[in-house]
């Protein structure tokens, strides 16, 4: 296909090319992948600056989806890559044929630094879904930053800058500028913007941005970041957020409060009991959606609230495909074991969905995220139960609201009252929030 770039797309590859330290906040269906393989061509054979590249992705990326765009666009034919995931012994080969791009993916970045034995010669890194890097702690992160000082371009590429807060922030800057902006340190990062929030005596669960302290962040990174969203560049579908709420019995709502306050439910099966406070969500979480794990790995049956909601839901369709987006495997076999559905899991059930072939099809967020086209099949989409990850709610609302969308997408959250299913549906939004002060902060201003 001929590359006609939308002026937002030429603004990005420019800046890229011109920034040798990028990160690019680019929302969902906006292109990056070409944007970033227009950049590192013009980098490979225009101005020499870039030698040998290498592309960090999520798996399913780095094997379909970059590949596929080098052989998608006609101005990028020239470019070789050779993509180095599945077995070691493949992994090796794919790292020693000669090529232009070598792509791999993250959760090899640890054995190509540290185990493979072959040298890390690469002047020129993008890190596709930056995100990926937001643990210090992480063996992807330290391995890393052990050959950090010998890249001379790099490129933080996401959506999802900030999911879970600007705590995030750091460990994804810290791969971009080795800490020059935000700090070498995670705790210098910690004391100048943060304060101690939730704690128990010495031990400190979370912390609370200080005055003023996101706009002092934005203006830090400020130099080399960009972002763009969808809605300011492309068409999007108009898009419909609905909330079901569904009620427990008397029965229900004893047995979910007892857990709750107790840590211990006596079930006539079985007595099920919670480690501790952190393990309470879990278990709250899953009695919400209809049943709970014992002890022993076995799911118990609770009520079918939110089964008899998704059936009133899939009926309102009118026959119009829907799509399912479940937590717990237990939610899998009990939506399974009431409605013919279909898992989305390969290629072929992807290109079925969007055939049109699927009346129901269900997907776990984790599975639904980055580089999955699913908008020409449907465009309704049912959270059964909730995720606290704001990048995994993201990620898998986008496979249906993107470019390409003929109608308009209609997402429903079915919550159960007075649960902890509020207080998730409740923080996704306030996360949402945080992220898209950031992104507007640090918004690219394309000359009119």
């Amino acid at each position: 296909m001929k590359y006609v770039p939308h002026d937002y797309q030429q603004y990005a590859t420019e800046y890229i090319k011109s920034h040798p330290v990028a990160a690019v906040l680019l929302d969902m269906g906006l292109g990056k992948t070409a944007i970033s393989l227009t950049a590192l061509l013009d980098l490979l054979f225009d101005s020499f600056e870039a030698h040998r590249i290498l592309v960090i992705a999520p798996l399913r990326v780095a094997r379909d989806t970059w590949p596929a765009e080098i052989e998608k666009w006609d101005h990028l034919s020239m470019l070789t890559y050779s993509v180095a995931v599945g077995s070691e012994k493949d992994r090796k080969a794919a790292l020693m044929r000669d090529a232009d791009i070598y792509i791999i993916n993250r959760e090899n970045v640890q054995w190509l630094v540290e185990q493979s034995g072959i040298p890390f010669t690469f002047d020129t890194v993008i890190v596709d879904e930056l995100s990926s890097f937001k643990n210090h702690q992480s063996k992807r992160f330290k391995a890393l930053m052990k050959v950090r000082p010998r890249i001379k371009r790099i490129v933080g590429l996401t959506g999802t800058p900030s999911a879970n807060g600007l705590m995030d922030l750091w460990a994804e800057f810290k791969v971009l500028d080795m800490g020059q902006r935000l700090g070498r340190f995670i705790g210098m990062y910690r004391n100048n913007y943060f304060r101690p929030d939730k704690r128990n005596g010495q031990i400190i669960y979370s912390y609370k941005l200080l005055p003023g302290a996101d706009k002092a962040i934005y203006k830090q990174i400020s130099d080399i970041t960009i972002s763009m969203k969808a809605t300011d560049h492309l068409k999007m579908p108009e898009l419909v957020m609905n909330t079901h709420t569904v009620e427990l019995s008397d029965d229900e709502r004893e047995h979910y409060d007892e857990l709750k306050q107790t840590l211990v439910l006596q079930l006539p099966e079985k007595e099920i009991t919670v480690a501790n406070a952190a393990a309470l969500t879990g278990k709250l979480l899953q009695m919400a959606n209809g049943a709970i794990y014992d002890d022993d790995g076995d799911h118990i049956h609770i009520h079918d609230r939110k089964l008899d909601a998704l059936e009133d839901l899939i009926e309102g369709a009118n026959g119009k495909p829907v799509l399912v987006a479940y937590w717990f495997k237990h939610d899998l076999e009990r939506i399974k074991s009431r409605f013919k559905v279909r898992e989305i899991k390969s290629s072929s059930d992807i290109r079925e969905w969007n055939a049109g072939k699927i009346p129901v099809a269900v997907i776990h967020p984790a599975s639904a995220g980055h580089g999955l086209n699913l908008q020409t099949g449907g465009s309704t989409l049912i959270w059964f139960g909730l995720t606290w990850s704001l990048e995994l709610y993201q990620q898998t609302n986008a496979r249906l609201w993107r470019q390409g969308q003929q109608d308009t997408v209609v997402i429903h959250h079915i919550i159960t009252d007075d649960t902890v299913d509020g207080r998730v549906l409740k923080a996704l939004q306030s996360k949402e929030k945080i992220q898209d002060s950031l992104i507007a902060a640090v918004k690219a201003e394309l000359s009119k």
